[in-house]
């Protein structure tokens, strides 16, 4: 077993790691760290368990530790669920001596720094040696994007690896829990949608290119296409929707296109990662799916649906679908964590 430890154990995405590391086959919690009012007790009194499963027997009794590398001990990973200003300064204080497989946005975009879907970039991960040599450091950081980026780049891998993307606009419906337990107040979300996420559309247009770019030798060329993005938060508990409209250069039949999102598969099935879903992505025929209560849990949440897929006649060689992807699995503790499991296997 790979011991490991979470940081900023107590907040949502910190209890989704818990939840999915409990029982896990190669990682072992070894270390929960939050912020100094939570150091020294026990994580069943420091955390307030917000998700709807029971908080996991063998974290209880786990002593809470400052989010400082004196006080985590000796573990192999560490898995960073840290707010991004303070991930900024804190992981890579860190990834001096430990594997860092974070979720933060923080150091996402730092050109020695993996940004890695491992359906959509493994080869990205040769850029640790980089760092490692730029940094001098002896462990790393490895990153996820964001939980939009994620749904989206899973769905437009298949369809850029065999046709050429000229545009692609998306209008993103996302959940509350994307912006942690006390993000969005009730009294703000409930009969209504805000249509601004702070950074939000930005990280789409950004992490979306550079996902889908080549790596060539130590740096990232983006993809070259353009993309457009409009954020939305709605009263929906987990599980981001996205309407993605895609205009190619070539034309196509909808049915190859269903036929390669349906086929689709990458290193984690190839090397059955315990967290890779069978099928990353599943396209439904139903004309009223993906809805994100009936879809977001589809292979424990890190399977992101596919719906009304169809040709957009507005525009030429274009088509339009509806996604959902489970946020805080898919697009967050889930997401490092298969990127942890690729590293165990290729690297350590």
């Amino acid at each position: 077993m790979v011991d490991v430890g979470v940081l900023g154990a107590t907040g949502m995405v910190g209890q989704r790691f818990i939840e999915l590391l409990d029982k896990h086959p190669e990682f072992e919690i070894k270390v929960l760290t939050a912020s100094p009012r939570s150091e020294g007790k026990r994580y069943e009194e420091a955390a307030k368990w917000y998700l709807q499963s029971k908080m996991p027997e063998s974290v209880k009794d786990i002593k809470v530790v400052g989010t400082d590398p004196s006080k985590v001990g000796d573990v192999d990973i560490l898995f960073s669920a840290l707010p991004a200003d303070i991930a900024a300064k804190v992981e890579p204080k860190f990834a001096e001596k430990y594997v860092v497989a974070s979720n933060a946005s923080a150091m996402r975009m730092e050109p020695d720094v993996p940004l890695v879907i491992p359906e959509v970039n493994p080869d990205f991960l040769d850029l640790i040696e980089v760092q490692q040599k730029k940094r001098g450091w002896d462990g790393f950081i490895v990153t996820n994007p964001n939980c939009t980026t994620i749904a989206l780049t899973l769905t437009l891998k298949p369809i850029h690896d065999q046709y050429t993307i000229n545009r692609v606009y998306v209008a993103t419906m996302q959940a509350v829990s994307g912006a942690g337990y006390n993000g969005v107040p009730s009294m703000a979300i409930i009969d209504n949608i805000i249509p601004y996420i702070g950074g939000e559309e930005e990280k789409i247009e950004t992490e979306t290119l550079h996902l889908l770019g080549e790596l060539e030798e130590d740096k990232v060329i983006p993809a070259q296409f353009g993309i457009s993005a409009s954020c939305h938060r709605v009263p929906v508990l987990d599980g981001h929707t996205e309407a993605v409209f895609i205009e190619l250069e070539e034309d196509f039949e909808i049915n190859d296109i269903k036929r390669i999102m349906d086929e689709f598969q990458g290193i984690p099935q190839k090397l059955e990662l315990p967290s890779a879903p069978e099928k990353p992505i599943i396209v439904r025929e139903d004309e009223d799916r993906p809805q994100p209560r009936m879809d977001r849990d589809e292979s424990n949440g890190m399977a992101v649906t596919v719906g009304r897929l169809r040709r957009d006649a507005a525009f030429e060689n274009s088509l339009r679908y509806v996604l959902v992807g489970h946020n805080t699995i898919r697009g967050a503790a889930g997401a490092s964590i298969l990127n942890a499991e690729l590293i165990n296997e290729i690297i350590f």
